[in-house]
């Protein structure tokens, strides 16, 4: 009887103290740092490319900004692979190349599986003829996938490095223009602007817990695909650290040592 009075005075204290403590803001944070002092593009010495990771969790100035629609976000995304993709291609320079190719599979591979898990999901439900449309992108996403398995794996000085990209960014520029001419108006058609924001901060969000690397063997379903997902990620980033990366004004992995 005493053991039990005592316990009800603890439970009441801690639920007191529960309720006085204010609750913490909660500020989605992009995944890395959105400064990255690359020597090698800031024209430094060729044997110094050690870069520097800036990343706080306090840092406001990393938040994801705020977004009006899924189609809008996967429009960005897309509009940063082209970005790479051309800055590889047109540099000569096998460092400049090295960096871009690794933001280039960093970007491409996240958003993928963050397509696979939030909006393929969003169309099957609730889109007409949704089911066929997402099924076919995957299987698109799959071809994506091996293809950049194969060119993740390369290095600029290999004679098929740029044949490669291109024989990829060939199959990906017919995927993205049917995913913005055709399947992102269907499904944009189907939400209210409300659900739409709702799904563009899932998007984001879930890029932070995606693998940063091609894994074509991988499920491309959820929740197989958020399971494993979840386990290859910790892997992938950890290698991130010790890859180069260009410097740019937007959320990448840090880097260090010389590329790989």
């Amino acid at each position: 009887m005493l053991q039990h009075s005592r316990r009800s005075l603890w439970l009441r204290g801690f639920r007191a103290q529960l309720a006085s403590t204010p609750r913490a803001r909660i500020v989605p944070v992009r995944p890395y740092s959105n400064k990255i002092l690359s020597n090698s593009l800031m024209g430094s010495s060729s044997n110094d490319k050690t870069t520097k990771n800036t990343h706080s969790l306090d840092d406001p100035t990393q938040a994801v900004p705020p977004v009006d629609s899924i189609s809008s976000v996967i429009h960005q995304d897309h509009r940063q692979i082209e970005k790479y993709y051309n800055k590889i291609v047109s540099s000569k320079d096998h460092d400049v190349q090295r960096r871009y190719q690794n933001a280039f599979v960093w970007e491409l591979a996240r958003h993928a599986i963050a397509e696979e898990l939030v909006v393929y999901p969003s169309l099957e439900t609730g889109v007409n003829d949704g089911k066929v449309m997402a099924d076919k992108d995957r299987a698109e996403h799959q071809v994506t996938k091996e293809q950049l398995y194969k060119f993740q794996n390369m290095t600029p000085e290999d004679r098929d490095f740029i044949p490669t990209l291109e024989s990829l960014m060939q199959d990906l520029r017919m995927h993205i223009k049917e995913e913005e001419e055709h399947d992102l108006p269907k499904l944009e058609e189907a939400l209210v602007p409300s659900r739409s924001r709702r799904l563009a901060e899932q998007f984001e969000t879930m890029k932070s817990f995606t693998p940063t690397r091609s894994h074509p063997s991988a499920p491309n379903k959820p929740p197989l695909e958020t399971v494993v997902g979840l386990m290859t990620a910790p892997l992938d980033k950890l290698r991130d650290i010790f890859r180069t990366w260009p410097d740019e004004p937007s959320p990448k992995p840090p880097s260090g040592g010389p590329a790989r």
